[in-house]
């Protein structure tokens, strides 16, 4: 039976992977004498691989694999100016105003008048609770949950502590690889919505054919979903 309902945050919830890709841009205008934006891109995306064991996701960890592709790409001559330039990119970043995609507070307020929702994201602590605090989506949830990463186990642990446990529960979330493999890994049920733009490092295959897994267009079309595969469990 279905007793709890976990959405991710960003690109699921609200705006976060077009503001990455504005500040990609600034940053190859900044290094503009020293790499063409593709040979650029190719080496952030190797810099954030590296580091996301030593700085996790989020900002942060963004900003300084900026600053190391900065400093190899320029065979340590970038100059100071521009790294300053790089760290005001990456603060402009975390006071960015949030912009919730359509139909988000509709279908978590929908859902959470039968169901435990929870919100589970990766990111920097401070920026996640920055950005859920903007949304206006905070009440709705009953517990928040910010994790270094997003593992059948973890998953597994999260739907103990705040539900019946993963087979009696359902992920909602734009990254296959995150979202919705790990979920269904565990037990649980995984939902896929896809949106336009999603970093290089969260794309994975579909599970055809996985008995628990859905894709939708858009959340608007959450509630339906839910209500279909089970009838509704108050808590």
């Amino acid at each position: 039976m279905l007793t709890t309902i976990g959405f991710d945050a960003d690109d699921t919830l609200w705006q976060n992977e077009a503001f990455f890709r504005l500040t990609q841009d600034r940053f190859a205008q900044l290094l503009a004498d020293h790499a063409d934006p593709d040979h650029l891109h190719d080496r952030l995306l190797a810099a954030e691989r590296r580091n996301l064991g030593h700085y996790g996701f989020g900002v942060k960890g963004f900003t300084l694999s900026m600053i190391e592709t900065a400093i190899e790409v320029t065979e340590a001559r970038v100059s100071a100016t521009v790294i300053a330039e790089i760290m005001a990119a990456g603060r402009e970043m975390l006071a960015h105003p949030i912009e919730l995609l359509p139909q988000a507070k509709k279908a978590v307020a929908a859902l959470a008048q039968d169901y435990k929702v929870l919100l589970i994201t990766k990111g920097d602590l401070l920026d996640q609770e920055r950005k859920l605090a903007q949304s206006g989506l905070g009440d709705l949830f009953h517990a928040v949950e910010i994790v270094s990463n997003k593992t059948a186990a973890v998953y597994s642990g999260i739907f103990a502590r705040h539900g019946t446990g993963a087979p009696g529960a359902m992920m909602v979330g734009n990254s296959l690889k995150s979202d919705v493999l790990p979920v269904l890994e565990a037990g649980g049920w995984g939902v896929y919505v896809p949106h336009d733009l999603t970093w290089a490092l969260e794309h994975a295959e579909e599970p055809a054919g996985h008995s628990r897994f859905r894709r939708l267009n858009s959340l608007g079309g959450l509630p339906d979903l839910v209500a279909n595969l089970t009838a509704p469990h108050k808590i």
